[in-house]
């Protein structure tokens, strides 16, 4: 018996405005994720692959088409709604790593919990939390660093430790939009290994953006998108 797609985008479309002209961005797109799978996401600059990453996790909202997470329509939920998804399905790691300046790497990885949490909440779960935040940093090799600020880290250290916050709540889905893009080549190797181990020990399923073919060579499969279209889809070598 097949397993159903975790997540799945159905005759997708997005555009935006610009000088009063209509840019489409992602056209009738069609895609099924498999639970647990790696999938790159490849193509030029403009091609669309962050903007549908965007719409994936909900950080943006689709013009027409529909998303599905587990058989369940996500596209239209409310704001409210949307921001639980974020906080609990999906993890994000982003290129330029948006980390907190004036905060800890211990204390980035704790404020998505804060933000779950009610202030009584958050009194109630701040030691499990920490806990949790410390274990991750140890998993990522930052342990000796966890009291540490940004400006104080590697652009690797800064990666590793955005890619624990993403943890930090758990996800099934992990989406990272170009997250050896900003890394010199060995330090990304280092990432994307870890992003392999997370794949494939806990079995998270990971969509991965990049423009780097090598990159995409490691993860199971490989998708194309040109002018906002799958172009192809295959597994990787």
């Amino acid at each position: 018996m097949l397993t159903p797609p975790l997540l799945v985008a159905q005759a997708l479309r997005k555009s935006y405005r610009k000088h009063n002209h209509e840019i489409p961005v992602i056209r009738e797109l069609d895609l099924a994720v498999p639970r647990g799978i790696f999938l790159s996401i490849v193509g030029a600059s403009g091609s669309g692959k962050s903007t549908l990453l965007h719409l994936l996790g909900t950080l943006d909202r689709p013009d027409g088409g529909q998303i599905l997470l587990d058989g369940r329509r996500i596209d239209h939920l409310p704001n409210h709604d949307r921001d639980h998804l974020r906080n609990h399905v999906f993890g994000f790691i982003f290129q330029f790593y948006h980390l907190l300046p004036e905060l800890t790497v211990l204390e980035n990885l704790m404020m998505p919990h804060l933000i779950r949490h009610s202030v009584w909440g958050w009194l109630r779960h701040r030691r499990q939390v920490k806990r949790r935040a410390e274990e991750l940093l140890e998993k990522v090799g930052l342990a000796p660093r966890r009291k540490h600020r940004p400006r104080e880290l590697s652009g690797g250290e800064m990666q590793r430790a955005a890619i624990a916050r993403a943890l930090m709540g758990s996800p099934q889905i992990l989406l990272a939009d170009e997250p050896t893009g900003n890394l010199d080549a060995g330090t990304g190797a280092e990432t994307l290994r870890l992003l392999r181990d997370l794949n494939r020990q806990e079995g998270l399923t990971i969509l991965m953006v990049t423009h780097n073919m090598d990159v995409a060579a490691s993860c199971d499969q490989v998708v194309r998108m040109s002018a906002g279209r799958l172009e192809s889809c295959a597994l990787a070598a």
